[in-house]
């Protein structure tokens, strides 16, 4: 018997059911409170906004927030494609000990974090004062608010690129070495343009971790306005001093910045991805 396609029942039932589950439950725990937010900051009036999220304190935070996040993330990109790749490539004494510490940040509470940083990279500590010996200053400096960003936006990048080196085929390069290709070449040619998505997703991922940081960020940062100073640590100012709209103001803000960001990040990905099919 003759049926249209519209009444074909489909391999995986339910899907009208699961998706209003699922526009549900992102409606209650996303959509309804990025909507209060930009409600509450409807309370300022265009000049009162233009005041509050321009001026020039928090100018400077927007600054070292997205700045210090962006070079974190672009510093694990490096670093974690390279760890991923020694525990992917690699048997090694230890190798399930190294495995398991990548995911200590995501364990480790964020304040332990900040003090444990503050205390080793702090110009007594155990790091600080030979830093300190060459010029350099860690703590209490945007460097040591780098320096936390990296430490816990190293597992986005790795935990992302690992599931796919670990289903990229090793025989791909052996094949691009028999047919004489150097190993810079075999990794630029042959395994890069496979991770290059899940880097670039790990990046993105590790990026919007550092720009809400908070806890492991304040005690290392020094909270020194105009220098030292992030962003959450604004709004959490404005908020005790019960000014609910500035601090949603410059959450607003600091939430359409991340989006956009993000969404080119996602183009890219996409672009790439599009010209590789």
């Amino acid at each position: 018997m003759f049926r249209f396609p519209s009444c074909r029942r489909k391999v995986i039932p339910g899907f009208g059911l699961s998706l209003g589950f699922t526009l549900f439950y992102l409606g209650l725990i996303v959509i309804i409170p990025l909507a209060a937010t930009f409600l509450k900051s409807a309370e300022l009036d265009w000049s009162e906004f233009r005041a509050t999220v321009g001026s020039p304190r928090v100018m400077a935070s927007y600054r070292l927030s997205f700045g210090a996040s962006l070079a974190a993330a672009l510093v694990n990109g490096v670093f974690g494609f390279l760890t991923a790749w020694v525990l992917v490539r690699y048997s090694f004494p230890g190798r399930r000990i190294v495995d398991a510490l990548v995911d200590l940040p995501f364990a480790l509470p964020t304040a332990v974090a900040g003090i444990a940083l503050t205390t080793i990279y702090a110009e007594t500590g155990w790091m600080g004062q030979w830093m300190k010996e060459v010029g350099i200053k860690a703590a209490f400096s945007p460097l040591g608010i780098m320096i936390a960003l990296i430490f816990v936006g190293l597992p986005f990048v790795v935990r992302t690129i690992q599931p796919v080196l670990e289903d990229l085929d090793a025989e791909l390069e052996e094949v691009a070495a028999s047919l004489g290709a150097s190993r810079f070449k075999t990794i630029t040619k042959v395994v890069f343009p496979s991770v290059f998505p899940a880097l670039i997703t790990g990046i993105a991922l590790a990026f919007a971790r550092g720009v809400g940081e908070y806890g492991s960020v304040v005690f290392i940062s020094g909270n020194m306005p105009m220098k030292t100073e992030i962003t959450p640590l604004l709004i959490i100012t404005k908020l005790e001093q019960y000014d609910t709209a500035g601090a949603t103001a410059i959450a607003v803000v600091m939430l359409v910045i991340s989006f956009v960001l993000l969404l080119l990040i996602n183009l890219l990905q996409a672009g790439y991805a599009g010209r590789r099919a």
